[in-house]
C-alpha cells in the first residue's frame, strides 16, 4: 500500500512540474511577426575578422545563418566578433624524450555583441569556446597541419554553438 501512494506522489508531482513547462520551439513562426527564425537569423550581418581562424569561424557562420545564400543586403542585426585562439599541451607518453606532448588542445574563444541596426541596442553579449585536440608527432609539417586542422574543427564547432546561442538569444528578446 506504501508503494502506491508514493507512485501517486510521484506522479502529481511530475504533472504538477509538467503544468510550470515553458519550453517552447525555437523554430516556429511567432504570432506577433509571423516571422520563423531562420528568416530573422539570415538577417545578420557580420564584419570581416582579422585573422585566418576568425574568418574560419566567420564563414562557417554565415552559411549556418543564411543558408548558403551570403550576407545579407539589409542587415536587420549586426554581430561583432572577437575571436582569439590558444594552444595546451595536454598529454606527454615518453617522458624520456624532452618532455615533449604528444597531443595538444586548441581552444577557440569567441566574444560577440549582436547589435540591432535600428537603434544600436545591444541584443545580446557572451562567449563562448570551443576545442579540438591533435597528436603531435616527430614531424614538424605534420604538426602544423594537424594544429591548423584541429583550429578549422575548433571554429566550426564554435560556429555552430554561436548559431544555437544567437538564435536562443534572439527568442528571449521577442526577435523570433
Amino acid at each position: 500500500m506504501r508503494t502506491l501512494g508514493a507512485h501517486f506522489a510521484i506522479v502529481a508531482l511530475s504533472s504538477l512540474l509538467t503544468v510550470g513547462c515553458t519550453v517552447q520551439p525555437l523554430y516556429t513562426p511567432t504570432a506577433s511577426t509571423g516571422v520563423s527564425s531562420p528568416a530573422t537569423l539570415a538577417a545578420i550581418h557580420i564584419p570581416e575578422v582579422k585573422d585566418r581562424v576568425g574568418q574560419q569561424l566567420r564563414n562557417h557562420l554565415i552559411f549556418l545563418l543564411n543558408g548558403g545564400s551570403g550576407q545579407p543586403a539589409n542587415a536587420d542585426y549586426e554581430l561583432e566578433l572577437n575571436v582569439s585562439t590558444s594552444s595546451t599541451k595536454l598529454l606527454t607518453i615518453n617522458p624520456t624524450n624532452e618532455d615533449e606532448p604528444t597531443a595538444e588542445k586548441v581552444t577557440v574563444t569567441t566574444k560577440y555583441k549582436l547589435v540591432r541596426v535600428s537603434d544600436d541596442t545591444v541584443v545580446s553579449e557572451r562567449r563562448v569556446l570551443a576545442t579540438a585536440s591533435y597528436d603531435v608527432s616527430g614531424q614538424e609539417f605534420a604538426n602544423i597541419r594537424a594544429e591548423r586542422d584541429a583550429e578549422n574543427r575548433a571554429a566550426r564547432d564554435a560556429a555552430e554553438r554561436l548559431r544555437a546561442v544567437i538564435a536562443a538569444d534572439l527568442k528571449r528578446a521577442g526577435a523570433i
